[in-house]
């Protein structure tokens, strides 16, 4: 029972990071969309406004749930798993990825009420909240309690400061262009 538990979990967990990335392309495209002559605003701030909707409803919040569901159902399966420090800390990644999701749903709600107020460039560092969220729990899970726990907190900076270069190039380059 407790491995197809696991499968579940994980393929539920693929689904909700899948989700919220893609969510938060949406909201990129939605702010850029605001920029835009009327006739394109209108067109393609509805059409994303749909496309954010049905994202959030239909496969990014059940899949939170249900990966959420597995997960808890796997430690009723095997307390044992409480017991052990890594454990804790991918519960408290965990919980910020439910907080990170919230913050998500309320962009989702402005969409709807059309008064959404942050920058596509807001978004595109927004995004790699979620990237950060992801390594950390992979690498916990994967190395549990192998890990050294300085080093892993030290690469999480580093590749935050990575990934905040790497916007910062990316952003020159399209304005370049």
């Amino acid at each position: 029972m407790y491995l197809y538990l696991k499968a579940l979990h994980i393929i539920f967990v693929v689904c909700w990071f899948s989700g919220l990335f893609y969510i938060v392309r949406l909201f990129v495209y939605y702010a850029e969309a605001q920029l835009k002559s009327n006739i394109e605003k209108e067109i393609l701030s509805n059409q994303y406004q749909i496309m954010t909707n049905r994202l959030w409803h239909i496969i990014t919040f059940p899949a939170g749930v249900l990966a959420t569901v597995f997960g808890v159902w796997m430690l009723v399966e095997n307390p044992a798993l409480l017991q052990m420090p890594w454990m804790h800390v991918k519960l408290l990644f965990v919980v910020l990825l439910w907080l990170y999701h919230f913050k998500c749903q309320q962009f989702v709600k402005q969409i709807k009420n059309k008064n959404l107020t942050k920058t596509s460039s807001f978004f595109r560092i927004w995004n790699e909240g979620a990237t950060i969220i992801l390594f950390s729990v992979v690498f916990l899970v994967i190395l549990k309690s192998a890990i050294n726990w300085i080093f892993g907190v030290v690469g999480i900076f580093v590749l935050a400061l990575l990934l905040t270069l790497g916007f910062k190039f990316y952003k020159k380059m399209r304005e370049k262009n």
